[in-house]
């Protein structure tokens, strides 16, 4: 859906010709897919427990709080902050986008940090109790 959200976002900027900078923040959210495509493909080649992969689960969410989260936050307080400045269709696509993002983002974040992070300390406990 991310990638639905970075076409609409650039085709309405190219249409009007407005809010350029808007849609390259939208660009932003993207730097951190790099990393979660990363994972993934770790995920599939059974690197699970490796120096690797858990230097890239730390950089994941390191980029995915200030490439995700903040991007998100930013952007949709600049659609609140401008509101009077922008027609109701684009207000109307810009608002949508930003909510259905922002409660998929935040459920993959907590499953990123479930998984890679508290996981490990659950394993711990499970191995003190044997």
């Amino acid at each position: 859906l991310s990638l639905i959200q970075v076409i609409i976002c650039f085709s309405v900027a190219v249409l009007v010709h407005q809010y350029i900078g808007f849609a390259l923040v939208a660009l932003l959210v993207e730097i951190n897919s790099i990393f979660l495509h990363l994972r993934q493909i770790l995920l599939m080649a059974n690197l699970l427990h490796t120096t690797c992969y858990r230097l890239n689960s730390i950089i994941n969410l390191g980029t995915y709080v200030v490439f995700r989260i903040t991007t998100l936050a930013w952007m949709t307080r600049w659609l609140v902050l401008n509101r009077e400045n922008i027609p109701l269709a684009t207000y109307t696509v810009g608002t949508v986008g930003m909510a259905i993002m922002t409660p998929m983002n935040i459920i993959l974040f907590y499953r990123l940090l479930r998984s890679d992070f508290l996981k490990s300390s659950r394993e711990a406990c499970r191995e003190k109790e044997k």
